[in-house]
C-alpha cells in the first residue's frame, strides 16, 4: 500500500482564552491523508479551525494531540519540503520580483546564477517574465500573489499549502488564478491543500473536498470531485456536474455554517 504524501492522525488543538480559566478547543480529532500529487480543498464555517490545521501541516505550530506525518515521518517544525501561501501576499518590499523569488532559493544556499534562472523561469510560469525588475508597490494585487506562488514553487517543495490566497482579490483575478494554478499543479505534480471559504473555488479546483464542522473543526465528509474536464472553449464552471457537486458540498455545509453563527452570537452576548 502507498504510503500517503500527508497523514493527519486523530490531531487536536486548543488555545487558553484571556477571560477564562478554559481553553478553546479549535479542532478536535482530525484525521484524514492526502495522496502525492493530489490537489485536496478544505471547506468550512469561519472559526473552524482550517488555518489552524494547515498551520500544522506547514509545522508552525503543534498539536495537543495526534500527529502529522509527511512521507510517513512526523512533522517536527517548517520546511523547505513544505511550501506556504497565506492570503497576505507577505512580499518583501525593497526586493523585486525576482529577488522576492529568489529568496528561498537563497535559504538553501543555491548559487546565484542558478538561482537567478530558476526564477526567471517560475516567474515565466506564472505569467509574469516581464516584470522581474518590479517592486511590490508596482504590482496589482493579483501580480503579488502570483510572485507569492511563485516564490514557494522556485525550491520546488513537494507540499504547497493554500490559506485562501484569492481571497482579497476581484473576481475576474481569482477566476484567472484559479485557472493559472490547475495548469501549474498539472505541469509540476506538486501535492497542494488549498484552504477557501468558497465553494465555487473549492469545486472548480479540488480533486477532492474535505468540508469541516463548526468549531471545534472535525472532518464533517470528504467529497470526490471529479468532473469530467470541460470541452474547448467550455466554462468548467457551468457544467451541471459543477453543479450537482456545488449542491452537495452546500447541502454538507449548511447545518455547520448556521451551527458557527450561533455559537459566535452566544460568545458575544
Amino acid at each position: 500500500m502507498t504510503t500517503p504524501k500527508i497523514s493527519v492522525r486523530d490531531v487536536t488543538k486548543s488555545f487558553p482564552l484571556r477571560t477564562a480559566p478554559t481553553r478553546l478547543a479549535a479542532i478536535d480529532g482530525v484525521s484524514f491523508d492526502v495522496r502525492a500529487g493530489e490537489f485536496l480543498v478544505l471547506v468550512g464555517p469561519s472559526g473552524c479551525g482550517k488555518s489552524t490545521l494547515l498551520d500544522l501541516i506547514a509545522g508552525l505550530t503543534e498539536s495537543a494531540s495526534g500527529e502529522v506525518l509527511l512521507d510517513g515521518k512526523p512533522v517536527t517544525g517548517p520546511g523547505l519540503d513544505r511550501g506556504v501561501v497565506f492570503q497576505q501576499y507577505a512580499l518583501f518590499p525593497w526586493r523585486t520580483a525576482q529577488a522576492n523569488v529568489e529568496f528561498g532559493l537563497e535559504v538553501k544556499g543555491i548559487a546565484r546564477r542558478e538561482r537567478a534562472k530558476r526564477a526567471r523561469e517560475v516567474l515565466g510560469l506564472v505569467g509574469l517574465s516581464t516584470f522581474a525588475d518590479r517592486y511590490p508597490h508596482e504590482l496589482s494585487g493579483g501580480m503579488k500573489q502570483r510572485v507569492a506562488i511563485a516564490r514557494s514553487l522556485a525550491y520546488e517543495p513537494e507540499v504547497l499549502l493554500m490559506d485562501e490566497p484569492y481571497a482579497a482579490l476581484d473576481a475576474q483575478t481569482r477566476e484567472s488564478l484559479q485557472d493559472e494554478l490547475l495548469a501549474i499543479w498539472r505541469r509540476t505534480g506538486t501535492t497542494i491543500v488549498f484552504i477557501t471559504h468558497s465553494i465555487d473555488e473549492a469545486v472548480h479546483l479540488g480533486e477532492r473536498v474535505a468540508v469541516m464542522t463548526s468549531r471545534p473543526g472535525r472532518i464533517k465528509a470528504v467529497v470526490d470531485v471529479s468532473l469530467d474536464p470541460p470541452r474547448p472553449g467550455e466554462d468548467a464552471r457551468s457544467n451541471p456536474q459543477f453543479t450537482a457537486k456545488r449542491r452537495e458540498i452546500w447541502q454538507l455545509l449548511h447545518d455547520e455554517v448556521v451551527k458557527a453563527h450561533e455559537l459566535e452570537a452566544r460568545e458575544v452576548a
